[in-house]
């Protein structure tokens, strides 16, 4: 007997599934373990909160009966799976997932950070970087894809999503959609030939030739619908925890949680942890999604969370601090938290969990727009004086103190020509 594992009676129900939900499971399951040309590729889509992420976990779980892994390309930034919010990853998933995310924050194969939960800011580099994690997956190797996509599907959502269906080759579409409203058009293959993306226009199979090479796009694929019919299907959950918000902050907790000793007591704040000290000349500093100029770079980066990158070539300083005026798409093997910069030593001060081995590889940080959560900062006990990175003495009737007021009613660039 397995302790705190209780078996269900026939009072209490587990997952509930609608038919089609169990059709287009069983049909997918099936598909995998049959005789495709190749592996099987499957992209899960559908609008907000329609449960993507519960079929791709049961996916995954039930594929898990019959083989030994399954590979997992993380499209959708908001609501990540295996890592902090902003990152796109390929992970390879060898345990079923029990759990919300923050129950198995695990570092993937390969990992690029975006730095934004939302790719509206730069839908260049939020394609370039699915790509570029494509590439990087092993050639001939024969696992199962699954794909998450995000739940923005109208307008340029609509033009990405028609992208990474023929960017990719896709053998199924699942298609989830609630109270049998269309929430987007039916990706159908028959659809998808007359479709406009971002990047791609009908004729596409041209289009597509360069950056598939071997993995030349199939004609079709299997088109797939489920009906979602849980009770709040397409709307946010409102009890504690479920706030799309909230899951992103308990996310990166987890993560930074491996800062803390395996062995019980009470949590080290910030300031009692030992961070590693790094030469500002041997690592460049970066920031996107935003322009910063370089003498409020290092007020920016102070106190914040940053992406540990490994740029592709050496980094270069005549003895001072090496900034980025633009950030490359590169690959990521974790997060820290730059706790402090000492100008005189050029030095920054990083708290990080990843292991020293790997951070010998890392040559760049990079600063984007996932903050680390207030509690981090506020809950430091332990310390005579001020609060390190806390202030009462704050005016937001300074120019720029607060946030910036976003209008969307602009004109896009791309659009201006039309």
């Amino acid at each position: 007997m397995v302790w705190g594992m209780i078996p269900l009676v026939g009072a209490i129900e587990g997952l509930k599934m609608s038919k089609s939900y169990r059709e287009a499971l069983n049909m997918v399951v099936r598909a995998c373990r049959g005789d495709l040309d190749g592996c099987a590729v499957i992209l899960v889509c559908g609008s907000k909160n329609v449960g993507k992420s519960t079929f791709i976990r049961t996916l995954i779980n039930t594929l898990l009966n019959h083989t030994g892994s399954v590979d997992y390309l993380e499209g959708d930034l908001g609501q990540t799976e295996f890592t902090p919010a902003g990152c796109l990853c390929l992970a390879n998933v060898t345990e079923p997932l029990l759990g919300p995310p923050f129950t198995h924050q695990t570092p993937p194969e390969h990992m690029i950070h975006f730095g934004h939960t939302s790719c509206e800011t730069d839908l260049e580099r939020y394609l370039e970087s699915l790509k570029t994690l494509w590439r990087r997956r092993s050639p001939g190797r024969e696992t199962t894809v699954v794909i998450n996509t995000m739940g923005w599907v109208k307008g340029f959502g609509f033009q990405l999503l028609v992208d990474m269906i023929r960017f990719f080759p896709v053998s199924h579409v699942v298609q989830l959609s609630h109270s049998g409203v269309t929430q987007c058009p039916s990706m159908t293959p028959e659809f998808l030939r007359t479709a406009h993306g971002h990047q791609t226009h009908p004729p596409a199979v041209t289009a597509l030739d360069e950056f598939t090479e071997s993995h030349s796009p199939p004609k079709s694929y299997t088109h797939v619908i489920v009906q979602s019919e849980f009770k709040g299907a397409g709307r946010q959950g409102t009890a504690k925890h479920q706030r799309t918000n909230e899951l992103r902050e308990l996310s990166l907790l987890a993560y930074l949680s491996q800062l803390q000793s395996p062995d019980p007591g009470p949590i080290r704040p910030l300031h009692t942890l030992t961070p590693y000290q790094v030469p500002q000349s041997a690592v460049a500093l970066g920031v996107i999604h935003c322009e910063v100029v370089p003498s409020h770079m290092f007020y920016a980066a102070n106190a914040s969370l940053v992406a540990l990158c490994c740029l592709g070539e050496k980094v270069s300083s005549k003895g001072g601090p090496v900034l980025l005026s633009q950030a490359p798409i590169c690959p990521c093997v974790g997060f820290g938290v730059l706790r402090g910069i000492d100008l005189a030593r050029g030095l920054y001060f990083l708290l990080t969990p990843v292991d020293p081995s790997i951070l010998r590889n890392v040559n760049c940080f990079l600063l984007g727009a996932i903050s680390l959560p207030s509690c981090i900062l506020t809950t430091q006990p332990g310390f005579d004086g001020e609060m390190p990175y806390i202030t009462k003495d704050y005016s937001f009737d300074l120019t720029g103190a607060g946030k910036l007021r976003v209008f969307k009613g602009l004109t896009r660039p791309s659009q201006m020509g039309n």
